[in-house]
């Protein structure tokens, strides 16, 4: 008997001890799990480890000031000024941009890093902790190809925004048929397909248009075709040629202004009523403009005067070669200074109304040989055509991507419109 009360007592503690388990591996199992925390990681920091306080440049703000007033020494300030001016000039933070300060997380708030956007892409990066050091850097970006395709009723910037195509587009493209076509003479009927890539951010913020990889432009009943090929691997050059690997480019653009108007041409009979209709010829082409408009260099050349003279007030002269200068007159300011080297493109004034002037334009004179002519009456020079020991290549590189350009459609409410009015 008492033996069989030490036996049934067994089994009773047995059999609580595996409910107990039971229980317990069921209480692990229902227990929620712990989210895994989500690490905040921007411009190559943990923002989780930092007070962030973002803004943008204001005015009468300096990175002096920004600094002091988050606790930063003066000789850390004096020395990312002195030290790093190449990587970071504190005297060019523009109003405007973005900023972002991470501070320590103590009673303190320290500014520990200061990172600047330069652009929508590009930063720059000051890093105050310990010794101090600056850098840049780019966000990662994703290319996305985007085709386009416009037909012009007013004009080139409205036939583009009308497919809700990047602004920018419309530069990159005046800049592709700069040499070829007169964007002060589109026609309406004129038509434009173009291939590009888009910039994106984190796969959705967009930031900009990259640039045109091919383009087809019909002016005045005439196609033109535009590739991107690296014409020099060497320098890293890239030109825009047609398919018969003609180069598009000219030695001189059209025009010193983009998407200026022309308010008055080059005329050796010209008459003015203000001066009792006598004879005053107008060397020069005037290109109309708001004040403040840049001005650029439509060739390759050395300045070889940077000055300010009575009527022609504040202006820049080039000489390009033996054969060609030009001159640029009644600018605002001048961006250059005698005996410097400019590229075609290069920004070396703004449009002003200094000297005789009756409203803001630049007048842009061209010489030949000492001697003033018509630049829009003048045959320009082409530029280098593609090496032979390079054309195998540039057509079998072409050909995918004019296949391409040929299968883009117009817009079919314009090419009905047309086809109606034909």
């Amino acid at each position: 008997m008492h033996k069989y009360w030490g036996t049934i007592i067994a089994l009773v503690l047995l059999s609580a001890c595996k409910n107990n388990e039971t229980k317990k591996t069921t209480a692990e199992v229902q227990k929620p799990k712990q989210e895994e925390k989500v690490i905040t990681k921007q411009y190559g920091f943990n923002l989780d480890n930092f007070k962030v306080h973002k803004d943008t440049v204001k005015n009468g703000d300096s990175f002096g000031e920004l600094m002091l007033q988050n606790h930063v020494e003066y000789p850390k300030i004096a020395k990312i000024s002195e030290d790093y001016k190449d990587t970071f000039d504190v005297r060019k933070i523009r109003v405007g941009k973005p900023y972002i300060i991470l501070k320590a997380k103590d009673t303190t708030e320290t500014a520990q890093v200061f990172i600047y956007e330069n652009d929508a892409i590009n930063y720059t990066v000051v890093d105050l902790r310990d010794s101090v050091t600056a850098y840049k850097n780019k966000k990662e970006v994703k290319y996305v190809e985007r085709e386009a395709s416009g037909v012009i009723e007013t004009s080139l910037s409205e036939a583009i925004l009308d497919q809700g195509i990047d602004y920018n587009v419309t530069n990159n493209l005046s800049e592709v048929y700069a040499w070829t076509i007169d964007f002060f003479r589109l026609q309406k009927g004129d038509k434009f397909k173009v291939i590009y890539k888009e910039k994106y951010i984190n796969d959705s913020i967009y930031a900009g248009a990259g640039p045109i990889e091919s383009a087809f432009f019909e002016h005045n009943g005439k196609p033109i075709y535009a590739f991107a090929y690296e014409n020099d691997s060497l320098k890293n050059i890239v030109d825009y040629f047609d398919e018969n690997a003609n180069n598009l480019r000219r030695t001189f653009l059209r025009a010193p202004v983009k998407f200026s108007r022309i308010s008055s041409r080059y005329n050796l009979k010209r008459r003015i009523k203000y001066y009792g209709y006598k004879l005053r010829p107008h060397k020069g082409t005037d290109y109309a403009a708001a004040i403040g408009t840049p001005i650029i260099a439509t060739a390759d050349g050395t300045v070889t005067e940077s000055t300010r003279r009575g009527g022609n007030g504040k202006y820049v002269k080039i000489r390009h070669n033996g054969t060609y200068s030009t001159q640029y007159l009644h600018m605002k300011n001048q961006n250059v200074k005698k005996g410097e080297f400019v590229r075609q493109g290069d920004v070396i004034g703004w449009i002003g109304m200094t000297g005789n002037t009756g409203g803001p334009h630049v007048c842009y004179r061209f010489w030949k040989n000492g001697r003033q002519v018509d630049p829009l009456k003048e045959k320009l020079p082409q530029a280098e055509p593609l090496a032979e020991s390079l054309r195998e290549d540039y057509y079998n590189f072409i050909n995918p991507k004019r296949e391409q350009l040929d299968s883009i459609n117009f817009p079919e409410k314009i090419e009905e419109e047309l086809v109606t009015l034909n």
